[in-house]
């Protein structure tokens, strides 16, 4: 009976190529009606983190190792400040808050004092 199976889905096969408009009204009641775009598509946060990631990379990359390790750790190994404080050997304080906060400071400042886009 194997050839039964492919006969299905050699049936099923043309299915694939049915469309339908996203405006297709799928159904209706007293509060309107709904359409196939209704159910399809939300906006997806996370794009938003990888144009992040691309406007700082160049601010990044004038950090030193130690400070481009910390924002590593914190954002993309997602530590917490307690992880980064005992694999860096340092307070939890200073590896997370102000080691973020002062890497970033420093990539910030460099870029307004005279960094330029190639």
């Amino acid at each position: 009976m194997p050839e039964r199976g492919l006969v299905n889905e050699a049936r099923l096969a043309p299915n694939g190529y049915n469309y339908s408009s996203l405006d297709a009204v799928i159904s209706s009641s007293e509060d309107g009606e709904t359409a196939l775009a209704d159910f399809i598509g939300t906006e997806d946060a996370a794009l938003g983190l990888g144009e992040d990631f691309h406007a700082r990379a160049p601010l990044i990359a004038e950090l030193d190792e130690r400070d481009q390790c910390i924002i590593h750790m914190r954002f993309v190994e997602e530590l917490t400040q307690a992880e980064i404080g005992d694999h860096r050997s340092r307070s939890r304080r200073y590896a997370g808050v102000k080691g973020c906060a002062r890497a970033m400071s420093r990539a910030t400042s460099s870029r307004s004092s005279g960094y330029r886009r190639s």
